[in-house]
């Protein structure tokens, strides 16, 4: 059965219609938080940036946030396509040592054992990241305000308490408890408008490189904040999906399209939206994003009828060969969303492939 589900805003189909879909369209490529899901997106960005993007000169900007952050890092390295298969092979193999008795690792031992993971991913690379020819990186981090400006055993349970209960009442809310803080390469303007919530941006350098990439995936209680990154806002920085989970942003490019690898349908704007159904609708922010998404009942025949998710490191527990095994079998699974775009794009881009988002 088909894999690949194409959606597209209003604009981005009757560009197509018009046009059909060329690598030198691409202005902006998201990248959205949700932890082990986007493995399914591994044999699409070694698509994408090791073949078809590289047939275009344009600059690209490159949005992430978590996970989505770590793989848009990635294609700016010189060899994208040894550091996409390295990155998905580590994700699927990590584990974590228990000492006895313990249950399950600390924030603490996540932490340090993910920060000393960056290292030595990107140790010394950075200048490869962020001296990229054509593609310019947008890390998305959540940097705490007021009593979540630092991190504590009781202050950062109320402040997302407080957090959560004013998000569901107004999404703008949410700034007086958390700003997002874009850390990008030196230079480079956002791609996208930022009057619909309190935003930073900060220069991208080898000093808070790591530290960034860090903060952008330091989800609240399972790891710690990172403080005090090098040229940044003092404060306690957590990951950037609490912000934007899955990039609803204003993007600012009228004449091009943002391209979006994704592994569902619905962009959700913020973690704290996940719940709120009619937040996930599509607004004017997406009428230029073509979203490249699973098909739903192509998910139910992956192992355990979905996607990896953290819950698969409650569900097999101390059965790491098996949690190694569903995920790899699904990120295996996956080259059928690579291939159906290949071909699609391959047979002239047709219009009637292509959904509403």
């Amino acid at each position: 059965m088909k894999a690949l589900r194409i959606h597209a805003g209003p604009a981005a189909r009757a560009h197509i219609a018009a046009e059909g879909l060329r690598p030198q369209d691409v202005r902006t490529i998201p990248g959205a938080a949700g932890g082990p899901k986007g493995l399914l997106l591994g044999p699409i960005d070694r698509y994408l940036f090791g073949d078809w993007l590289a047939r275009s000169q344009q600059p690209v900007d490159l949005v992430g946030a978590s996970i989505g952050a770590w793989r848009l890092a990635n294609a700016c390295l010189n060899d994208s396509q040894a550091a996409f298969t390295q990155f998905e092979q580590g994700y699927i193999h990590q584990h974590f040592d228990l000492p006895p008795g313990q249950k399950r690792p600390s924030a603490r031992q996540l932490s340090t054992q993910f920060g000393e993971g960056l290292k030595s991913f990107y140790g010394g690379r950075s200048a490869e990241v962020l001296g990229h020819s054509r593609y310019r990186l947008h890390v998305i981090t959540s940097r705490g305000r007021h009593i979540l400006g630092r991190e504590g055993r009781a202050r950062t349970p109320v402040g997302y308490l407080g957090a959560f209960l004013t998000n569901s009442v107004h999404r703008r809310s949410l700034g007086a408890w958390l700003e997002r803080v874009v850390f990008s390469t030196p230079g480079a303007a956002l791609p996208f408008g930022t009057r619909d919530f309190r935003t930073r941006q900060v220069d991208l350098v080898d000093a808070n490189f790591e530290l960034a990439l860090q903060a952008s995936c330091s989800i609240p209680f399972m790891l710690e904040a990172v403080h005090d990154i090098p040229g940044a806002p003092p404060g306690a920085y957590w990951d950037g999906g609490i912000t934007d989970y899955h990039l609803h942003l204003d993007y600012a490019n009228r004449d091009g399209i943002v391209l979006y690898p994704h592994f569902q349908q619905a962009v959700v704007p913020g973690w704290l939206d996940k719940g709120l159904r009619w937040r996930h609708r599509p607004t004017g922010f997406l009428d230029r994003m073509v979203v490249l998404a699973p098909d739903p009942e192509w998910v139910r025949r992956l192992p355990n009828g979905k996607l990896p998710d953290r819950n698969d490191f409650l569900h097999y527990a101390n059965d790491l060969p098996g949690r190694i095994k569903a995920w790899s079998t699904a990120a295996q699974a996956a080259q059928q969303l690579a291939d159906e775009f290949a071909q699609w794009l391959d047979q002239g881009c047709s219009p009637d492939d292509v959904r509403a988002l």
